[in-house]
């Protein structure tokens, strides 16, 4: 069965949909209330967290681009099919969506429990498109781990959804643009 615009959407909400409910009742088990964990801080001081990170890395994926090799940074086309045909709204909801339930789930629920190291391996391990190629592998792990990082150093969970946020959705804009360049 081939991967379609409308099946890739549905898939992308379905699994985030779980996500939400599986790290909301994750974090219900635990005896915490997931709303405390998302609301928002008094001071800005994540955002720095959030943004700081978020220049790091894309520094660093830079550096990836321009010193590795093409096939080693692969994700089989699915981040480009998923955001080439997106309006930028779009985009912004699936960023907004995707970091909040992913990071509730990773850096609320499970990192509470395993710690930034054994979340992160976990993290890696669905993000599942990467898995074929060691180098994305390992930058989703470091990734994540900076995520953790951030989440322990700033003392609230919006600093990695603000990272998350932006890495998902300057992505996808230089995706989108990229790929209207090659048409």
């Amino acid at each position: 069965m081939q991967l379609t615009d409308r099946l890739l959407l549905i898939n992308l909400y379905l699994t985030q949909g779980l996500t939400l409910l599986v790290g909301t009742v994750w974090i219900l088990l635990q005896g915490r209330n997931p709303l405390e964990l998302l609301a928002l801080p008094e001071t800005p001081t994540f955002l720095y967290w959030g943004l700081g990170l978020a220049v790091v890395m894309f520094l660093i994926d830079f550096l990836m681009t321009l010193w590795g090799r093409e096939e080693d940074l692969d994700d089989g086309g699915i981040n480009a099919l998923l955001f080439r045909n997106r309006p930028i709204w779009h985009i912004f909801a699936i960023a907004a969506i995707v970091s909040i339930c992913e990071e509730l789930l990773f850096r609320g629920a499970l990192q509470y429990h395993l710690g930034p190291y054994w979340t992160s391996i976990l993290f890696a391990v669905i993000h599942i498109r990467y898995l074929r190629h060691w180098l994305p592998t390992a930058w989703v792990f470091a990734s994540s781990y900076g995520l953790g990082w951030i989440y322990l150093q700033s003392g609230t969970l919006w600093a990695p959804i603000v990272c998350h946020f932006l890495i998902d959705f300057i992505s996808g804009i230089m995706i989108k643009r990229r790929e209207q360049k090659e048409q």
